[in-house]
Order: C-alpha cells, then structure tokens, then sequence
C-alpha cells in the first residue's frame, strides 16, 4: 500500500508567512495526514490536517480540538473492526507511572537502573533486590479502571472493537470487561513456579517477604517478559492477525520505543489510523489523526 506524509516547507511572502507555509507531498513509510503549526500560535496537538487535505496550507482549515473529536466518533461509528494498540499512557490516569515520561521510573534514581533490575539476568542473579524493586514499583493492586479503558471494554461488547493489543502488565483492560486482550509483556497478575510450573495470583508477591517460593520450593517468576526475553510467540501471531484485518487502528499512550512490540503496527493498512499520545510520540508514521490531549479526555469526550 503506497503511503504519503506531508512535509512544511516554508516560503517567506513578505513579513510573518503564517499564511505563506506551504506543504510538500513526498513519498515516505507514513501515511496521509498532516500534524503542523505553521505560525498559527495553535499548539500541533490542535492542528490535524485529514486525509486529502489540501496541498496548500490554510489556517482558516485548521481543526479545533472538538472538529478532531467529531472526527473520531465518526470513523468509530464507520467502523466495525477497530483495533487498539495501548503502552503505559493509557494507564498512568489510573495512578501507575509509565517509564520514560519525565516523571516515570526511568527518571527515578535507584542503585541500578530499572531496564537493567527487570531484566532477566538481574533476575538470575540477584532475585531478591529484583523482588525488592518488583514489588515496589511495579504492583498496584489497588488501580482502576480509567475512561480508556472502560470506552474499549464497551466497544467490544457492541461488536466494533475486535482486540486490545497491550504493552501494559497491569490486567486493567480486564479489569474494565475487555475479553479479547492480547499481553504482549505479560501480567504482573500471573505468576508461576519455576520447577512444578504452578500458578499463583499477585497475592504470593505481596503477601511474601524476600524471593517468593512455592509449596515445592521452587522460585515463583512473575509471568511478564523481562528485558532480554522473547514474546509468545502465539500473542505476536494473534496481535498480526487482528491488525491485517482491522478497518481503524487506534494507538494510544505509547512511545513507540520498546521493540519487537513496537513494530507490529506496520502490519496495520486499514481505513484510517488514529494516535492519540500526549508528547506526539508515533506522529511519524503518518497518522489520519492526531491527538495530544490526555488519553482518558479523549475517551471521555466520546461518550
């Protein structure tokens, strides 16, 4: 599928060229759309340009904040198989911090760096500082459910919304009603014994001290993939499915950084393609539309 990106390309008309920016097509791995600011003083995540926008730039076109919504709701109401991609911004309205925001773990100072404790030769080596910092900073037992959350569960029960595709651990998609989640890292809410390979629920992390075991003795493991393991092979296959056949693909509080996950939305060439990210994160891969306003805002103003 031939993909377009509009690119600013900026021609002074005499004085301040509010009105003299002008956009160039070119050919790139994006899709149609257009996110700019050309000196309208209106902040990039106000001004989405649609698909076939026209090739030159008019402010007097520039789609307010309501208009990008109203949009939205449209292609829901069009679509019958959306598919959402979701990382750690869908759930920080739910009080758990992502990790690259600048207030999240990675900004945080510990005696190692989170990437290197959730790792899994941290975890060979030294499982009980991992558990120290597991249970810390990666359990929150007590979270709920937020707008997003609670507006895709209700998408899939109508029939428009076939998967959730998460980076998230958290099982608060789930927790909302969603049925069809694909983990891509797992769940902080499973947890298994490395020799007998039973199960446990979070409760055998929170209620033990140290490196939790099992009745048989064995080390519990949580069941999320730690840095340095591979994903299911099953979940990637089924996440590829689901987006080669969706019509609207809805990418959401994500950075787009963590790799192989973040590169199953190529597979993706449906109708229209919807990011919605408070720091314009995945705004290169050339997004119908294009949301900086708070995640749970946006779902809420689709009700």
């Amino acid at each position: 599928m031939r993909r377009w990106r509009w690119k600013k390309e900026k021609k002074m008309c005499g004085g301040e060229n509010a009105a003299g920016d002008n956009l160039r097509i070119t050919m790139t791995g994006g899709r149609t759309a257009a996110a700019i600011s050309g000196g309208t003083g209106i902040p990039p995540a106000h001004i989405v340009l649609a698909k076939n926008a026209p090739m030159l730039y008019n402010p007097r076109e520039v789609l307010t904040v309501n208009e990008n919504i109203a949009i939205l709701r449209k292609w829901i109401e069009e679509s019958d198989n959306i598919v959402f991609f979701g990382g750690a911004g869908v759930s920080t309205e739910s009080g758990i911090p992502d990790f690259r925001s600048v207030d999240g773990l990675y900004s945080q100072k510990y005696k190692y760096p989170p990437e290197t404790i959730i790792s899994h030769s941290f975890f060979e080596a030294q499982p009980e500082e991992f558990y120290r910092f597991y249970r810390d900073k990666m359990l929150y037992p007590d979270a709920e459910p937020n707008a997003a959350h609670r507006k895709l569960a209700e998408w899939e029960k109508a029939g428009k919304l076939s998967a959730v595709i998460t980076q998230n651990i958290d099982g608060l998609h789930q927790k909302a009603g969603s049925r069809n989640v694909l983990e891509l890292h797992g769940s902080v809410l499973r947890n298994y014994c490395r020799r007998c390979r039973r199960f446990y629920g979070i409760e055998a992390i929170l209620e033990s001290e140290g490196v939790p075991r099992c009745d048989c003795g064995g080390v519990l493991k949580p069941d999320v993939v730690l840095y340095e393991e591979g994903l299911d092979q099953n979940v990637l296959q089924s996440a590829v499915w689901h987006l080669q056949h969706a019509d609207m693909l809805i990418i959401g509080g994500t950075s787009l950084a963590v790799y192989p996950a973040a590169g199953l939305v190529h597979y993706f060439s449906g109708r229209h393609l919807v990011v919605i990210n408070k720091n314009a994160a995945g705004s290169d891969l050339g997004a119908d539309l294009l949301l900086t306003d708070p995640i749970g805002e946006v779902f809420s103003a689709l009700q």
